[in-house]
């Protein structure tokens, strides 16, 4: 099994990660990576993704390496922005990023959370238990810690997966679900974006038929952390999640999708997906259904 522990904690604390730092590779190796991406609207109303790797560079947490991705961790050769690589393209970029079984892995952004709660979802899909950062740079910058330009690179690592099944949806197991009262379809935009009254860019205004909302944004605190657990658990519950026997988590592109996922599994559902193609596949085809209103 890759997983060092699979009972260790989805977050770390910015005090818990600077004593990490402070104690080095005792008694582990550490990895920590930002995986920051800037989301920024086109001239089309469209949205464009931008790598935020010149921003690692002018400020980033010491000992960090930037992990770019939409380049290096999503299949380039798809027609969809962010689409999940083979577990073979995968193993092979982790380990060219210097991951390795058995190390303690760390992930951060400077911007929202979701994109490391996206590349924490992909890994736990491969058996491998890695960390995000609670509240990102933004916290750690609050408080007053130390940040570099000092640049990382790791050495290459040599990861090998142990694939963890039902952690993805396809389109098929979503069309499945629209009308199964024993599964969560669950829309992790915003109100606007779901009711269809907000632009998304996507190909069709709304959301999937059937699927319920609670918006990515609303998981966090002020300082950017997850809520308190009594709070995400009155969001959760108030769609009916938390009693499904299965959650299936969307968005636009399958990002933001996974914060909505990791607040689960901090609530204790185990059961839950993440619909990779999300409303950039979903949207684009006709013959799928979606609504408009709230």
């Amino acid at each position: 099994m890759v997983a060092k522990d699979a009972a260790m904690h989805p977050l770390i604390t910015t005090p818990a990660l600077a004593d990490r730092l402070q104690r080095g590779d005792a008694p582990r190796r550490l990895r920590l990576f930002d995986v920051t991406q800037h989301l920024r609207p086109t001239a089309d109303g469209r949205l464009g993704v931008h790598s935020a790797r010149s921003d690692h560079a002018a400020a980033h947490i010491p000992g960090a390496t930037y992990v770019d991705l939409q380049q290096d961790l999503s299949d380039t050769a798809s027609p969809l922005r962010f689409t999940l690589p083979t577990v073979p393209m995968l193993e092979a970029a982790f380990s060219a990023a210097g991951l390795s079984n058995g190390d303690d892995c760390v992930l951060y952004s400077s911007t929202s959370a979701m994109w490391a709660t996206r590349v924490w979802w992909m890994l736990k899909s491969l058996g491998f238990a890695a960390q995000v950062l609670d509240g990102g740079l933004p916290k750690w910058l609050a408080e007053g810690r130390p940040v570099t330009t000092q640049p990382e690179r790791y050495p290459p690592g040599s990861f090998h997966a142990d694939p963890v099944p039902g952690l993805w949806a396809d389109r098929h197991e979503v069309l499945r679900a629209v009308g199964d009262g024993t599964v969560c379809t669950l829309n992790a935009l915003t109100a606007a974006m779901h009711a269809g009254t907000a632009a998304m860019g996507y190909g069709r205004p709304g959301h999937i038929t059937g699927s319920v909302n609670v918006p990515y944004p609303a998981l966090l605190a002020d300082d950017g952390c997850f809520r308190p657990l009594v709070e995400l658990r009155a969001a959760f519950k108030g769609v009916g999640a938390l009693a499904a026997p299965r959650v299936i988590c969307y968005c636009g592109g399958g990002i933001a999708a996974t914060m909505d996922a990791l607040a689960l599994g901090l609530l204790g559902h185990d059961r839950v997906a993440v619909y990779d193609g999300s409303l950039s596949e979903w949207a684009l085809d006709p013959a799928l259904p979606m609504d408009i209103g709230p």
